[in-house]
């Protein structure tokens, strides 16, 4: 089989198409970064998806834990140290582990019966996981940011007669994240590196469908040579990083067009050792 072959074949298998049955003998190089990088799609929808919905999630609790009323911030503040506080492989373990006591035919609410063994598959409960520890982490950024808006942004919002809703849109929101961004960059980046944790959590592939980490471990384990797949995992992940550089940098830019060249932050790649 050519290597073109091998990525016709082996290209969408993480989603179950293609060949049915991975490779067992006279494994290829082409064979390995065809399948590793079919599992890398997992990996940028945990990714993507987690940090698009936390993205909403962690304002709001940015918000919550700015307000005055005691009732807003509280939870809000006992959320993110929750999160924060505790490990997410931990995280992983416990919530499949509530997820499986649920019970198998379902939840009867309002008459109807939801049903709740998906949330045991990885593409929902580790996803759901995720979604959780990045909001809480993105809200203590944005939290921060919001606590550092300019007294004279407010003072002039005032000046102009905005209250509420409108002075959160045009004026805290706009400057909350022109100043975390940089931050909130970093804790993208290390959202996608901490999507391989979901391979060794409770939450089992699914048919042969893994990630990146799970067809990487697949190599290693039949060829007993860990060298050549784990590598092809970290340069697979390392064009990740640069390429969510790029997309967060040109973001930034965006959000400090009003600045004058000299003036505008720029982005800075701090990865975090240890969460």
């Amino acid at each position: 089989m050519s290597c073109w072959e091998t990525i016709g074949e082996y290209a969408f298998r993480s989603l179950g198409y293609g060949e049915r049955l991975l490779p067992r003998s006279d494994f290829t190089l082409c064979q390995q970064v065809t399948l590793i990088g079919s599992g890398m799609i997992w990996n940028v929808y945990f990714g993507v998806v987690a940090l698009v919905t936390g993205f909403f999630l962690a304002t709001g609790l940015a918000m919550a834990k700015a307000a005055r009323s005691r009732w807003l911030r509280k939870p809000a503040e006992w959320f993110i140290f929750i999160f924060r506080g505790s490990p997410l492989f931990i995280q992983f373990f416990l919530a499949y582990e509530i997820f499986v006591m649920l019970p198998r035919n379902g939840i009867e609410l309002f008459g109807m019966t939801v049903a709740t063994s998906w949330m045991t598959k990885a593409w929902a409960g580790a996803l759901f996981v995720l979604f959780l520890n990045t909001a809480a982490y993105s809200a203590e950024i944005f939290y921060g940011a919001l606590q550092s808006v300019p007294k004279g942004d407010t003072e002039a919002a005032d000046a102009y007669g905005m209250t509420g809703w409108v002075k959160f849109r045009k004026v805290l929101w706009p400057t909350m994240l022109r100043l975390a961004w940089p931050a909130y960059t970093n804790e993208a980046i290390f959202l996608f590196h901490a999507t391989t944790l979901v391979f060794f959590s409770g939450f089992p592939a699914f048919q042969q469908k893994g990630d990146a980490l799970y067809y990487a471990q697949y190599f290693a384990d039949k060829t007993f040579n860990p060298f050549i797949p784990y590598p092809i995992v970290a340069g697979y992940f390392i064009l990740l990083t640069l390429l969510l550089i790029l997309l967060f940098g040109a973001m930034n830019r965006r959000l400090n067009r009003h600045l004058a060249p000299n003036q505008r932050p720029r982005l800075k790649l701090r990865p975090q050792l240890v969460r």
